[in-house]
């Protein structure tokens, strides 16, 4: 097995192979991440190592989407492609005393770490097309929310100042504008859920769920479809809904949730959890017992997130509609 860390960024590629891992012996090179830049890479990969595609293995740290088409690229030709998580990568170079941070360092930082765990690589598999266009849509439906919120940021601090007629009616002109393409947007991204059965089916188990509605609903049928989830667990830390403990010598340690991953499900599910403090009977049950035991608010609404994102784990993972234990 050939494994070759790739450092991407928007412009271009940085290839680090490690030509014999014993003695350090090494091969750098770089490309553009263009279309062209990408076959550049694949041909430079298996011209230079002389292995087959699919004794190949590149190692890629997620750049935002700038490592996309050159993931889709490489799973193509056939080379496998183990995406690492930052986290972990940024752990193991500290590890290894990488104390220097260059693009060419962090791609033969990214080979030494896929030799390092070569026996424990999980390959990337390329996501269904319905649920790339899913994808895509609800990133665009995210931008076009966030663009909707600052203009009407915008027009709150317009009560605030002296502003023009002219200005004040270029903002209720754009959040109409931007109000009418979001519904466009969702009943887009309603009707491409209703076109395929799967994912139709796991929308109507999700809203089975008290405090579960249209918008949340959108938001983890995405989420289930393009994430394999082996227990409910995973999908808590996933979202950044896991205790988190700190404390120092004498001072009380106090527990927090960690907030990693998707912060915008995040902010999403936190709406969802009010509503189900009120309306799910078992997440209503559990508020009151932590509120007796003393837990604030906050941490109590912390643990109707978690208990929330694991009942929406458990309709999909055993397609059965939600029934309360609590009644």
């Amino acid at each position: 097995m050939v494994i070759t860390g790739i450092d991407v960024s928007k412009e271009k590629l940085d290839i680090g192979w490690l030509r014999d891992v014993t003695s350090g012996k090494k091969k750098s090179k770089v490309f553009k991440n263009t279309a062209n830049g990408h076959q550049q890479t694949v041909d430079w990969i298996l011209t230079n190592t002389k292995a087959t595609a699919d004794e190949v293995v590149v190692v890629v740290e997620p750049t935002g989407i700038y490592h996309e088409a050159l993931i889709y690229a490489l799973h193509a030709s056939g080379i496998k492609v183990f995406l690492v998580n930052p986290a972990k990568a940024k752990k193991y170079a500290e590890s290894i005393n990488l104390l220097h941070k260059t693009d060419k360092k962090d791609a033969i930082m990214l080979a030494y770490y896929g030799h390092a765990q070569c026996h424990a690589l999980t390959f990337w598999q390329p996501e269904a097309p319905e649920i790339r266009e899913l994808k895509v849509m609800t990133r665009r439906l995210d931008a076009l929310e966030k663009d909707l919120q600052r203009e009407k940021n915008r027009q709150e601090a317009t009560e605030f100042s002296l502003t023009s007629q002219r200005v004040s009616q270029s903002l209720k002109d754009m959040i109409s504008t931007l109000e009418a393409e979001i519904k466009r947007l969702q009943d887009d991204i309603d009707d491409q859920i209703n076109k395929h059965p799967v994912l139709k089916r796991n929308r109507e188990l999700l809203e089975s769920i008290k405090g579960i509605g249209p918008v949340m609903s959108r938001e983890l049928v995405y989420l289930f479809a393009s994430k394999t989830f082996n227990n409910a667990k995973q999908v808590a830390a996933y979202m950044g809904l896991i205790p988190k403990i700190k404390e120092s010598g004498s001072l009380k340690g106090r527990t927090t949730l960690s907030k990693v991953g998707n912060a915008r499900i995040r902010a999403k599910l936190y709406m969802a959890a009010v509503c189900a403090s009120t309306h799910n009977p078992d997440i209503k049950a559990q508020k009151i017992r932590l509120l007796k035991a003393g837990k604030v608010k906050m941490q109590a609404l912390g643990a109707a997130m978690r208990k929330l994102i694991q009942i929406c784990f458990g309709v999909i993972k055993h397609q059965t509609e939600y029934q309360p234990q609590v009644t």
